[in-house]
């Protein structure tokens, strides 16, 4: 996937140089007999913002859980950025990685989730300072500073000091974007971000992630039936069935013209 000029205005910068960011080279990931991934390959350029649609159990949502380490492939590399995710050079040789080495590549990502995964005991301040903080080294008043803007970004000054049972689900995911956002990830995985969410709140949450889409160069790879919010904010769009992908292509053609008569077959059933 090719890179186009760099957006203006960045606020994270990820230069969109087409520089590989993200490769799954030939991963299978199986659950029991079920075979959820088989043998996918596919990569991202830094910069690029990249959707995965397809039906439920076509292996999207594993795909960010496998990038998150929440998962491990059973076949296969991963590599961000340069690095590989799950596996590590020794002696020449790939191996299964260390936590160490893990948690070092993982750190180049972000991932905001279906349910919000706040912290309940902490205010919102703290939930957006306390990984930069305790896993990037970063001085407190860095941390407290970096977060009031990013706030600011996502409308919710005023909320500062309140727990997030305080916060209606939108005012929740939005406090959840930040905090992905605090870590400066390389990469940002967006996973069904409004499916929990009342519908009259998923406009508010789909602004934010609109604006981070158009004023960063932050790469961002999305798990969504928002096909509009697809439309909008993608370079390319990935078509996936049965674990592999059919069909890919900026969303003009796959929303549009789609070549594979199974994308033509889930979009008529979505739009």
């Amino acid at each position: 996937m090719s890179a186009d000029t760099p957006r203006e205005n960045a606020t994270t910068s990820t230069a969109a140089d087409g520089r590989e960011l993200i490769r799954f080279d030939k991963v299978t990931k199986r659950f029991g007999d079920h075979v959820v991934l088989d043998q996918l390959e596919f990569s991202v350029s830094a910069g690029k913002h990249v959707t995965l649609i397809g039906p439920s159990g076509s292996g999207k949502t594993t795909i960010l859980r496998l990038l998150m380490t929440l998962l491990r492939p059973d076949e296969g590399v991963i590599t961000v950025d340069g690095d590989h995710l799950t596996h590590e050079e020794k002696g020449g040789r790939l191996v299964p990685a260390g936590e160490k080495h893990t948690r070092e590549v993982r750190k180049k990502i972000g991932m905001v989730f279906q349910q919000f995964n706040l912290f309940p005991n902490m205010k919102v301040l703290r939930n957006i300072t306390e990984a930069p903080v305790h896993v990037l080294g970063m001085g407190k008043d860095e941390a407290e500073q970096q977060a009031r803007e990013l706030l600011e970004k996502v409308g919710l000054t005023e909320h500062i000091d309140k727990y997030p049972s305080q916060l209606s689900g939108g005012q929740q995911q939005r406090v959840a974007i930040a905090r992905a956002l605090a870590m400066s990830p390389k990469v940002l995985l967006l996973d069904e971000v409004t499916s929990a969410l009342d519908p009259e709140l998923v406009a508010g949450v789909l602004d934010v992630l609109r604006d981070i889409a158009h004023t960063t160069d932050i790469t961002m790879l999305v798990v969504t039936h928002e096909m509009n919010f697809a439309r909008d904010i993608s370079d390319d769009v990935l078509m996936f069935n049965e674990g592999k992908v059919i069909e890919s292509g900026p969303p003009e053609k796959i929303f549009n013209d789609p070549d594979h008569e199974r994308t033509r077959e889930f979009l008529g059933a979505i739009l």
